[in-house]
């Protein structure tokens, strides 16, 4: 159903006022109502996820599109009903900077922009599937007069500027990868070949550089060796191997009940399922209704996770496959322990992990263990919700779709205490070692703590940072500047002191 204008304004203004670490949590009197098209397009997202299955970086970059496109499309409209495209009259600035509107519209629809923002964007990405029937249900109720048409117009151009933005950004990298027969390096074991090798390359939603990206959010590497023989004859490899050894193996293990259930209950490993990223989404959406999220809460809420999550698919991928170490996967480690010179560890060639197909057939997924992927998506997911609430202290109970934690759910006292457990079932079910959980954690904060710092932020005209060095030694800001702001400049304000002036979008 169409809100009215007026309270439409309202929200994107209580919206503009509230810090990032702040939600606008609505009062019951405006809890969420049913058909809130933000969270219709997040379910249609999350059923395309088991549809279409595939590699969690790429559904995180589908679902990353999805949602910012749909940012987008509002904030053309709050621009343009504020009179200025300047980014301080808008709910932030314009994430592809390309969509404006020219007079003489009278109310652009807010509900079918977003609608067809996400339509425009899943028929482009998933062309084999059709999204018609999701578009209708979306549609039922709102007048085809000329605010309609308009918000149309609007949603169209947000999706295509987004699908044209992203077109370049390495994610059809289809280099393949040969694998290392050396011992601990990642092989091939059964459950396919290399997945998305490339992923690392792809251009970060946030803007972050290269250079950002390879100094400050890179993990070091395992165990903190520079070196595959060192990393090898260390006692701190053999510890994590003979952890998950005992730990993660499927049959006569030393795990508990709870830790079994807790291996399941994270897993999500299997095509059918929403995924790591889709199971997250969920989680957010739990966490929404439960404080009362209205639709433009929502909007800036999944937008946020969206970024993170994909640019934590981006991180954990450049650790996995673009350093000195291409970790092997438990599963090889221990089957083939005779051959990586450690007489701390002995080989079982019989040991098979606790990670299952529907079938019951054991696996490892196919690539990498160093860091965990998994624990990267749910620390940059649980960073982002502390941001965006202003604490991480918010209870909530949790569901999975993995087919062998079917009804199970897990409630959890803060969003941190979520991520820990997530990084930690890694372990539990066979396919990861502690460090690979504890470096995807930390890399998942510095992701999250980058995006909600950087994207969709309203900043004020002529906004400057400080420096002793010069601007280019401003780093990341700077490089920020050269890639959000239509105009920056250097000011020098005296022998040992500059300042980096911004100007958003004319």
């Amino acid at each position: 159903m169409r809100k009215s204008l007026k309270r439409a304004l309202i929200t994107a203004l209580v919206l503009l006022l509230t810090p990032i670490g702040v939600a606008a949590t609505a009062n019951p009197a405006q809890a969420a109502p049913i058909g809130d098209h933000v969270l219709h397009w997040n379910d249609v997202l999350l059923k395309t996820y088991r549809s279409a299955g595939g590699a969690p970086g790429p559904l995180a970059r589908s679902g990353a599109m999805m949602h910012l496109a749909m940012y987008n499309a509002v904030n053309t409209i709050n621009c343009y009903k504020s009179g200025s495209y300047n980014a301080f009259d808008c709910l932030a600035i314009d994430y592809t900077g390309d969509n404006s509107i020219s007079g003489g519209w009278a109310n652009p629809d807010v509900e079918t922009a977003i609608d067809y923002a996400a339509h425009t964007v899943l028929a482009g990405l998933y062309p084999s599937i059709s999204f018609a029937a999701d578009l209708t249900a979306a549609q039922d109720g709102i007048p085809a007069d000329a605010s309609q048409q308009q918000g149309r117009s609007i949603g169209v151009k947000a999706g295509t500027n987004m699908l044209s933005y992203r077109q370049s950004d390495g994610s059809a990298n289809n280099t393949a990868y040969t694998p290392s027969t050396s011992p601990g390096y990642w092989r091939p074991t059964g459950s396919g070949n290399a997945a998305t090798p490339n992923w690392g390359n792809v251009t970060m939603f946030s803007r972050a550089s290269e250079a950002y990206k390879l100094t400050s959010l890179r993990p070091r590497l395992p165990g903190g060796y520079s070196t595959m023989p060192a990393l090898l004859s260390s006692s701190a490899y053999a510890s994590q191997v003979n952890e998950v050894k005992s730990l993660g193996r499927a049959t006569g293990s030393t795990r508990t009940a709870t830790q079994t259930q807790i291996a399941w209950f994270w897993a999500n490993d299997l095509d059918g399922t929403y995924k790591p990223p889709g199971q997250l989404y969920a989680h957010t959406r739990i966490v929404s209704a439960q404080r009362g999220l209205d639709q433009m809460a929502n909007l800036r809420l999944f937008a946020l996770v969206a970024g993170a999550m994909a640019d934590a698919g981006i991180a954990s991928w450049d650790a996995k496959y673009l350093t000195n170490i291409d970790l092997w996967r438990p599963e090889s480690a221990i089957q083939l322990a005779g051959t990586d010179g450690n007489a701390q560890t002995t080989a079982d060639t019989a040991w098979r992990p606790l990670s299952a197909d529907r079938n019951g057939v054991n696996f490892s997924p196919p690539f990498p263990a160093y860091v965990s992927g998994h624990a990267t998506f749910g620390a940059a997911w649980a960073r982002t919700m502390e941001r965006y609430f202003g604490t991480d202290n918010i209870s909530f109970t949790a569901t999975t779709e993995d087919p062998h934690a079917v009804g199970v759910t897990r409630t959890f006292t803060s969003f941190s205490a979520a991520a820990i457990e997530n990084a930690r079932s890694r372990i539990y079910l066979g396919v990861h070692y502690q460090w690979d959980a504890d470096y995807g954690v930390s890399t998942g904060n510095k992701v999250a703590d980058y995006v909600t710092s950087k994207m969709l932020q309203k900043v004020l005209n002529g906004g400057s940072y400080p420096s002793a060095t010069g601007c280019d030694e401003v780093g990341d800001d700077w490089v920020y500047a050269q890639q959000i702001y239509s105009a920056y400049s250097c000011r020098q304000d005296s022998a040992s002191s500059w300042t980096l002036v911004l100007y958003p979008w004319p």
